[in-house]
């Protein structure tokens, strides 16, 4: 029998480990949306199977974690001398030196197109505050620095355009929290954590001005950049006190007394009043507005039917890290295998550099997961989840209108003989190889499906990660 390893990303890396604190593992609550236009989306989300999340920003600059490292928390350390308040002056003056003058989110698009992605999420603004799009709210933007007079200075314009263009469902990330903005740290006191600074209870018309300001905030997102098909709001300490839970507690992550409420039914009910149907993830915040759930560095224990992506990078760390270490093409493809068995998406996350463009390495690690999923693609895209989506090693997904069964099956050289005793097919199935479109002869004896494998056939197949079959009528 094969054996597979069940990958489980728990990755502490200094990228990681900042979003990690608990790694957002998935709830077994769900409030499934009411909207029809919401669920619609959400099922052609659902077809989409693979998307990439980009984060970049001012951190691409000196190549480090993303935004963390002006926070002030016991796990964060900083390779430096100077005093907290020089190193956020630093940090932030950063903005003059971001100027990637080779940006060119065309090529973006057709490296993640060839990779088999087919949706994008891209961050508007991480914690930081920086805002990657020409907002009118603030001039810490990448439309206010150095960059402002290239013609792609509105960063957003033109990454949603480019991907749209390429047939991509559009994603925008945003960060509940502005460590940049006034109205979240108060610059009266001091920045202890990733929370906001002064009592909201105490300070209700400071809190106000930021709710403002994140309202006006996306309402530019989603009036001024064309379609949009979901809203990404990332940080979920950023929440109403009452909506804290087990799951909270679990990141390890400072608990304030008051509340953080950003009125996401305010903000929701005004993205679909201009983005009709849009899926609205307000991540770890359950109820009305977590439309979809994201496990992060994770994958489920089991098949979970409600609606989910695990979100994890190719390297270790989401934004641009030089010599950051990629998973291998394989470990991707066979989480993608295990994730879309169990009914999820995979959401993978990749930085640009500092000058706008892909590190090499992760171009080329990118191209070789499009080569297995141009051949086997059709065992991932707009399929389903079974029952008994697996068997020990095996995996199996299901056409959406459960004619096609798929048998997913990690190479191992030294096997010939592949069995596997659920999802028997009916009799008369025909068994088809995906990579090769020939007949596969097997048999049941037992309750136990048989197929001998040639050798010819295992040698030539010895560079495919996962060997794809398919049943052509539906299995039982």
């Amino acid at each position: 029998m094969i054996r597979l390893i069940l990958f489980v990303f728990l990755v502490l890396s200094s990228g990681s480990f900042a979003q990690n604190l608990g790694t957002h593992p998935i709830s077994n609550a769900y409030q499934k949306p009411t909207d029809p236009q919401v669920l619609q989306k959400l099922d052609r989300w659902q077809d989409q199977k693979f998307g990439i999340i980009i984060h970049w920003g001012l951190y691409a600059v000196p190549g480090m974690i993303e935004s963390w490292s002006i926070c002030s928390e016991d796990w964060i350390t900083r390779d430096t001398n100077s005093s907290y308040d020089d190193y956020k002056k630093w940090y932030f003056g950063l903005k003059d030196s971001l100027n990637p003058t080779t940006f060119n989110p065309e090529k973006w698009a057709e490296i993640s197109k060839k990779a088999g992605m087919k949706y994008l999420v891209f961050t508007t603004k991480h914690h930081d505050g920086f805002c990657m799009f020409d907002t009118k709210q603030t001039d810490f933007s990448i439309a206010s620095g150095p960059f402002a007079t290239n013609p792609k200075s509105d960063v957003l314009k033109h990454v949603f355009s480019a991907y749209r263009n390429q047939g991509f469902m559009i994603g925008a990330y945003f960060s509940k929290p502005d460590w940049h903005n006034e109205n979240y740290w108060w610059p009266l006191y001091a920045t202890p954590d990733r929370n906001n600074n002064y009592d909201t209870r105490k300070h209700p018309w400071r809190w106000q001005q930021f709710q403002d300001y994140t309202f006006k905030q996306i309402q530019e997102i989603v009036t001024g950049y064309g379609g949009v098909d979901i809203l990404w709001l990332d940080g979920g300490w950023v929440r109403p006190k009452n909506t804290i839970d087990e799951e909270v507690l679990m990141w390890g992550a400072p608990i304030p007394q008051w509340d953080q409420e950003l009125d996401i039914a305010k903000i929701a009910k005004m993205a679909r009043s201009n983005q009709p149907g849009m899926i609205v993830v307000d991540r770890t915040v359950q109820g009305p507005f977590e439309n979809y759930q994201t496990p992060e560095h994770t994958i489920p224990e089991k098949r979970i039917d409600n609606p989910w992506e695990t979100c994890m990078p190719l390297g270790n760390d989401w934004g641009y890290v030089p010599n950051n270490n990629l998973k291998s093409a394989d470990r991707i493809i066979r989480t993608l295998v295990e994730v879309v068995a169990k009914g999820g998406n995979l959401l993978l996350g990749v930085g640009p550099k500092p000058d706008g463009t892909f590190p090499v390495d992760v171009e080329a690690r990118l191209l070789e997961i499009g080569k297995w999923l141009d051949v086997n693609g059709e065992a991932i895209y707009h399929t389903r989840s079974m029952p008994h989506y697996n068997d020990s090693d095996f995996f199996f997904t299901q056409s959406k209108d459960e004619k096609t069964a798929y048998i997913l099956v990690p190479n191992d050289m030294a096997l010939t003989r592949v069995e596997w005793t659920v999802n028997l097919p009916k009799k008369g199935s025909k068994l088809i190889f995906v990579p090769t479109g020939e007949k596969v002869t097997y048999r049941i004896v037992d309750g136990v499906v048989q197929l001998d494998l040639s050798r010819k056939l295992v040698m030539k197949q010895k560079d495919n990660p996962v060997w794809v079959f398919k049943f052509e009528q539906a299995t039982e």
